[in-house]
Order: C-alpha cells, then structure tokens, then sequence
C-alpha cells in the first residue's frame, strides 16, 4: 500500500466471503482511499489465501476468520452452520484486529460490514467506533426485506397485488424468491432479514445504487434509517475516471484468463451485434434449461458470447461446443460462429461496442454493470433478489424484458429467442437502448464531484475524518 501518513481517519471494511459481495465494498474502499481515508478490506482467511489479487494500492488488505481457514463455506456442513460459526470466529478475530491497529498511528476509527453480518456493529460500538452496513441488493429489495422483518408484510403474502412507494404493484412472482416460494431456503431467508436486526444503532446504512435510480424507494427508506447511496461501485474508469488505475476490480476467486481471444472475437464483430450470455458465478441451471437455452440462442439468429463454467459444461449440447471455429478455418467461417468460454471479465466485455444486449440471472452486480455501461437486458432470474430486479429492469427502468416460465419451470427456446429479437430488433428495443443510454449518464452523474453518490460519500469521509480533529 503506498505510504498513508497524510491519511486522517481509518476504515475496516469487512465483505461477506463471496465474490458478488466482495466486489462493490472492495470498489467503495478504493473510492473512501481517493478521497483521503485509510481504507483497510478484511476479507476470511480462506479468501485472503484463495484469491488472484490485483488491487488497488490505495487499499491495504488483512484477515479475520470465518472458523473454516483451510477451506471456507465448502467445509461447513451447512449455511446455518457456517453463519453461525463465521459469527463466533468473526467478531472474535474483528476484535482482535481492532485491538491490532489501536497500537498503530492509525487506530479504527469506523467498520463497514456488509449487511448480512449484523454482528460486526455490534463490534464496532463495544469499541465506540462508527458504524456501517453496506447493502450490496436494490434499495427495493432492501424495502421488502425490512417491511417482512417488522411485520409489515406477512409471508406467505396474503394479499396481492403488493404496492410499494416507486415501483408499479408487485405479483408475487416479482417478489424476491423467498417470498415468491415461501418457505424455501430459510437459512437464507433469516440471513437477509437479519440484516435488520440492529440497524437503529447504525451511524450510516449504505446502499449500493445510485439516488436517481430508485429515488421514491430511497426517499421512503430514508425515514426509517439514515440511507445514503453510494453506487454504482464500479471501477472509476466506467464512470467518472477520477480515481487512478481503477480500471478493474482487482480481487478474483476465480482464474483469470488473460488471452485475447474475447477481445479479438468481439472486434471483429459489428456494433450491437452480439448476444452476451451469462448467469454469475454461483447459478447453476439444470440440464433441460441449458438445452433450452442452447437452441434459444442459436435460433435466434444472433452471435452470442456465452460465459459457461467448467462445471457446466456437460449441459450444453455437444454440438454447441463446437460453436468455435477450428484453428484451420478461415476469416468467413470464425466470424460466423459464436463463442463458448468458461470466463471472461465482464465488465470489459459489457462495455464493448459490439454487445447489442446481455442475457442475464438479473444479479444485483450484473444490473448495475448493465445500467452503467448502458445496455439492455433479457432477464432470466433464477432465485433470491433477482426476480424483483427483473421486474425493476423491465418495468420501472424499461430496459429489458423478462422471460416467461412455463408450468414445468422452464423456459422455453421460442421464449428465448422472441426475447433477444425484441431487445436486439423490434422498437420496443430500440427504445430499451436509448433508456439504457439514459440510465448509463445519470450513473455516471451520480459519481462525478458534486453528484448524488459523490456527495453522499463526501459527507461520510467527512464524517470520519472529523472525528480525528
């Protein structure tokens, strides 16, 4: 980390272990850095040993402990378990690396935690330090979760539609997945409610998004609990370029693949002319879905660059693994196929000309990216807060469409193809584009100096920073 004796004030930040949530807190550490704050990231110390870091030297990086060190949620034998245990050991070891730097010449001075460890605040104020939960979901999806958590809003939901200030009435399909089918994943259902729990002792409740993107929601919120948005945290070069070599995130889980061969694909195709297809890194669809979603997409009669995990591969039928043109074919014959990988840096890729629309699991991190770079989507959300995204994509930003499930649970290839030739060919897609051109400026406004997010972060800093004078 480069030499941080001008800094006044120090930040912990402390992610949940995984890649989606690593990611935007990982993006606003960079940013407090920029701005003149010790910002220090705390990840487990399976991540810290587990990850391919490249980050940013403005931000210094240290451990705690989720009580599985050698092999992190994998060796627990459920999510109840590994919560329960990332509990104990957390606020131990969080404890123990405030006690660490009271003995350097920058002491804790605040810890922003993601929201799904309400334990963390409790940490904080035992050492009388500020406190912050940073959401990393829609301040929509945030809404639902804390109206079920006071009792506002009964699951099973008893009444529909269901209205809330800022969104066009919800079906329960629009609801997020735990509300939709009640009773499912309830480890992870208590975990996003949790995030609750002791928010009325927080100095600050962050927000991944931006004021102009979901304005009356956030207005809402903002008389229950000290909001402030701070998004999109992407990196800098995507938006307001303001701060240095922030061109990427900096912290992978997974192998990077460093060739050209997307790059050098993507160049050679027209602009707005391919498909980009891809689920995350954690959905898994079954085996019938990607045949489906296979045949969708070649029919569709767009090229498409779809991102399919080794682990998946075995789902795709074998004759579309062949998509790529051998080494032996020539110009004509590789500019008319398609491209099948198992990574590729998103980002990158949603910026380029050519990407004419993303077919997506409609993730938090993959909206924002959308919406940042202005490009429309097809939505195909899978669980958790992505059906309630895909409604906001489709209804309220109108920037996509969502795709229609068929009594079986599947999406079908001639749901999937009309899709992608609604967004990519129709008028209805065109006006999709120039609303994803729309959202992409107000994004960046958001974050250049004086902007919604920049002046919310602005006071935050100031905030700490204060506390020292």
């Amino acid at each position: 980390m480069e030499d941080d004796k001008g800094c006044r004030g120090h930040v912990l930040l402390v992610p949940y272990p995984s890649q989606g949530h690593i990611n935007p807190m990982l993006q606003f550490s960079k940013r407090l850095a920029s701005k003149g704050l010790k910002a220090t990231f705390a990840t487990t110390v399976f991540i810290f040993n587990s990850m391919k870091a490249d980050t940013s030297p403005l931000v210094g990086l240290d451990t705690i402990s989720d009580g599985y060190d050698s092999g992190g949620f994998a060796e627990a034998e459920s999510i109840h378990t590994y919560i329960t245990r990332l509990e104990a050991a957390g606020s131990k070891t969080l404890s123990d690396l405030i006690v660490k730097y009271q003995s350097t010449d920058h002491p804790v001075d605040c810890i922003v935690y993601d929201s799904i460890l309400p334990w963390a605040l409790d940490v904080a104020k035992e050492f009388g330090l500020v406190g912050a939960p940073f959401f990393t979901q829609a301040c929509a999806v945030n809404y639902i979760y804390y109206l079920v958590h006071h009792g506002h809003l009964r699951v099973p939901v008893e009444s529909l539609p269901v209205c809330m200030p800022g969104l066009p009435p919800l079906e329960l399909r629009d609801m997020p997945s735990f509300i939709y089918v009640a009773g499912s994943y309830p480890a992870y259902f208590e975990m996003v409610l949790h995030q609750f729990l002791n928010t009325d002792k927080a100095d600050w409740v962050l927000v991944n998004t931006f004021y102009e993107l979901e304005a009356e929601v956030v207005d809402t919120m903002s008389k229950l609990c000290p909001v402030s948005t701070i998004g999109p945290t992407i990196p800098s070069m995507y938006l307001d370029k303001r701060v240095e070599d922030d061109i990427e995130y900096g912290l992978n889980l997974f192998t990077l693949d460093k060739s050209t061969l997307i790059t050098d694909w993507l160049r050679s195709k027209p602009p707005s002319s391919v498909v980009y297809v891809s689920f995350g890194s954690l959905s898994s669809l079954g085996r019938i879905q990607m045949e489906e979603l296979a045949w969708g997409l070649k029919q569709s009669g767009f090229q498409f660059l779809w991102v399919v995990r080794a682990s998946e591969e075995d789902k795709v039928p074998k004759h579309m693994l062949k998509l790529e043109a051998d080494d032996g074919a020539d110009h004509d014959e590789k500019s008319e196929k398609s491209l099948i990988v198992n990574w590729c840096p998103q980002l990158e890729v949603l910026s380029n000309e050519a990407i004419g629309c993303f077919f997506t699991h409609c993730g938090w991190n993959s909206t924002v990216e959308a919406l940042s770079v202005g490009v429309p989507m097809v939505g195909m959300p899978q669980w958790t807060d992505q059906t309630t995204d895909a409604k906001l994509i489709q209804d309220v930003w109108e920037v996509g469409v969502r795709v229609r499930v068929d009594e079986d649970g599947v999406v079908r290839r001639g749901e999937i193809e009309g899709c992608i030739r609604e967004v990519m060919d129709s008028e209805r897609g065109k006006e999709m584009r120039r609303n994803a051109r729309k959202w992409k400026a107000l994004g960046r406004e958001a974050m250049i100096e004086g902007g919604s997010s920049d002046k919310n972060i602005d006071a935050f800093v100031s905030k700490i920073k204060n506390r020292r004078a």
